[in-house]
């Protein structure tokens, strides 16, 4: 079954698939969030800092990029990358 075109939804059948897509946006952060803890266990064992700036950088310009490639506004899109980034650092600091 094709999924209808949101020009051809009703303004309830629009608010379910806003509901559906935020549904999947937490599940992605909690993807996320799962991976960066792996990967705050792995720089423990590996006597690593917390904080890699260059990997920072990667993870902003292919944010923007994606932006680009999607026609979202980078600003936004890096000013939540940013605040992803933060929170995981914050994270992987408490367990130290």
């Amino acid at each position: 079954m094709t999924q209808p075109r949101p020009e051809d939804m009703n303004l309830d059948e629009l608010r379910e698939e806003i509901e559906d897509i935020d549904r999947e946006i937490v599940e992605l952060i909690a993807r996320r969030t799962y991976v960066a803890d792996t990967v705050a266990q792995v720089k423990e064992e590996q006597d690593l800092p917390t904080t890699d700036e260059s990997q920072e950088d990667r993870v902003m310009e292919r944010a923007g990029e994606n932006a680009e490639r999607f026609e979202v506004d980078a600003n936004l899109v890096k000013a939540i990358f940013r605040l992803l980034i933060e929170l995981n650092k914050v994270e992987q600091r408490s367990k130290r």
